[in-house]
């Protein structure tokens, strides 16, 4: 075969591929759907920037892009040689602040000493004030001498209560230090797949700097965006199946996790029903976490497909939506979980609501 033979061939086989992919969406619309909303989207995944607390230079980076880690993975190591100096002086300062107090509790220890002695000398000079044996100046000296006395305790009663605030507000900075120094070794966060590698090792990175993106693989969704008359009669946690355009006999059981409050324009990418409709909502169908636990390693992001809503609990799906008992019932209880605070709008809300002006309707 030469080669302007084979890049027919190959074109014929894309070709098929696709027609095959666009058939089975006819052939499930053509079924009955009635009580089932449908729309277009892709496979996405939450993106989680790992980043650093602190301006520092990178040492290692043991990772790669397209690298599954597990949660706790070491993914950059940071040389933070500045912060463990300032560690030792912080703690330095810490010992000084408790000699400090020591000090003062000793100075508390003598001013009242002081007093007593004062508060005896006073008694002793007012009984002989009283017999007429001393005058009445040495009875208000020895008066003033006590006062004195009494003022300077609780001069010293604050300076310790001063020096142990300082020991407080110096062993907050030695936690704060060592906190930071926990991101010597910045680790995953989540398990995932390693999706962009920001830095190399030598770089500098300031304070709030990413050196990965990492995919949460365990939190993959489709968002799609239906009607207004749909979006009424649908509700949190409802059943949901995916298609994939490339693996068009594969239903995958999933579940709505999301409804937004908000209306808007139609993106662009998104195909209607009715050519564009002006007013949509994005709904997010997630893929239950069990399942996508199986397969961590085979989920890939980007995948375009078609997502199938079910608006009537009582509706049976259609042959070529069902799935396992067993698959249903992972969704079932993911679907659960769902939070009963968030809604979808009610018909009486329709009338206040306005498209959002962060999609530009498309002319």
């Amino acid at each position: 075969m030469n080669l302007i033979s084979r890049k027919y061939a190959l074109l014929s086989i894309a070709v098929a591929g696709v027609l095959a992919a666009g058939g089975y969406f006819l052939f499930v619309r053509k079924d009955s759907l009635e009580g089932i909303a449908y729309g277009n989207g892709r496979i996405e995944a939450q993106s989680i920037d790992v980043a650093t607390r602190y301006a520092a230079r990178v040492s290692t980076m043991p990772v790669e892009e397209g690298q599954m880690v597990a949660a706790g993975d070491v993914v950059a190591e940071l040389d933070l040689g500045d912060l463990s100096a300032s560690l030792n002086g912080a703690e330095a300062n810490v010992r000084a602040r408790e000699q400090q107090r020591a000090a003062a509790e000793s100075a508390v220890k003598q001013a009242q000493s002081a007093l007593s002695l004062a508060e005896k000398e006073f008694a002793r000079v007012d009984a002989l004030a009283k017999d007429k044996a001393v005058s009445q100046s040495r009875r208000d000296q020895a008066l003033n001498e006590r006062q004195s006395a009494a003022a300077n305790v609780d001069s010293a009663k604050q300076n310790l209560a001063g020096a142990s605030e300082a020991i407080g507000v110096a062993q907050a900075e030695v936690d704060r230090l060592k906190d930071l120094l926990t991101d010597r070794n910045l680790r995953a966060p989540k398990e995932g797949r390693i999706l962009y590698k920001l830095a190399e090792p030598g770089e500098v990175i300031p304070a709030g700097g990413k050196v990965v993106t990492l995919l949460d693989l365990k939190n993959v969704y489709m968002s799609i965006f239906l009607p207004a008359n749909e979006i009424t009669r649908m509700r949190l946690g409802a059943e949901a199946r995916i298609v994939l355009d490339a693996l068009p006999g594969a239903v995958i059981p999933a579940y709505v996790s999301y409804i937004s409050p908000e209306a808007q324009f139609t993106p662009r990418q998104v195909e209607t029903r009715s050519e564009r409709e002006k007013l949509t909502f994005r709904v997010k169908v997630r893929i239950p976490a069990p399942l996508l636990g199986k397969y961590i390693d085979a989920v890939k992001t980007g995948v375009p497909g078609m997502a199938y809503v079910k608006l009537d609990d009582g509706r049976e799906w259609p042959a070529q939506l069902m799935v396992s008992p067993e698959l249903a019932k992972i969704a079932a209880e993911q679907a659960a979980e769902q939070p009963a605070s968030e809604a979808a709008p009610q018909t009486n809300d329709l009338e206040t609501l306005q498209p959002s002006s962060s999609e530009p309707e498309s002319r």
